[in-house]
């Protein structure tokens, strides 16, 4: 991997944290639903749904897409918001019964930039669920960004605060080799970076492994 300012991130990330072992799914699929049921929510509560759809012996696509849309959403009421993502799941899985019978290996099959637009289609997937679906349940190579991207990038001053998702996204794939190990890897990183150091509010600049990196006078802010 060549020197590269953010393949630098990566190696001080990775001998600070070591490795993440992302993403939590024993399938595919349970990385497809786990993908959809941690919006807007912490991993802990999505853990707990997931529990329950193992329980009731529904995590593949056949089998939940027959589960009456009522009993889906006690299924997954502890990851919140349970009635908006029951919706957002059924969306999810008729797409994959209706365009691929089911099969997962068939769907990602499909070429990265024709399956990407196809999930964007779908009711309630956005770029960054997409993304989730695409490199950890299809094995594709496309960077996931998130919150936690954004504010380490802008903090660091390698992207504006008006940059958007694709913005990012081009930027950081861009200066990194197209592998989907070291995505995942990265993004790990990244998210455990934001939550233990790099947080919203009283961020732990002193500690964080990327503090050499900031610009002089500190991290940056939005005006």
């Amino acid at each position: 991997m060549a020197d590269s300012p953010l393949t630098k991130v990566y190696r001080r990330l990775f001998d600070a944290f070591g490795p993440q072992h992302w993403w939590p799914g024993e399938t595919p699929f349970e990385v497809i639903v786990g993908a959809v049921l941690t919006q807007n929510t912490n991993w802990q509560n999505v853990e707990r749904a997931m529990a329950n759809l193992r329980d009731a012996d529904v995590l593949d696509p056949r089998a939940l897409s027959h589960v009456p849309v009522e009993e889906l959403e006690e299924l997954i009421r502890p990851a919140g918001y349970f009635r908006v993502k029951a919706k957002r799941l059924r969306s999810l899985l008729e797409f994959i019964m209706d365009r691929y019978n089911g099969d997962l290996d068939v769907m990602f099959q499909t070429s990265l930039s024709d399956l990407r637009c196809q999930l964007l289609e779908v009711n309630g997937i956005g770029p960054e669920t997409a993304d989730s679906i695409l490199l950890y349940a299809g094995e594709l190579p496309t960077f996931v960004v998130d919150a936690y991207t954004f504010r380490v990038f802008c903090r660091h001053g390698w992207i504006g605060f008006d940059a958007d998702y694709h913005q990012l996204q081009d930027y950081i794939q861009g200066a990194l080799p197209q592998e989907v190990p070291l995505y995942n890897e990265y993004h790990a990183l990244l998210v455990r970076l934001g939550k233990d150091f790099c947080r919203k509010s009283k961020p732990k600049c002193d500690l964080c492994p990327l503090r050499a990196m900031l610009p002089k006078g500190g991290p940056l802010e939005p005006e």
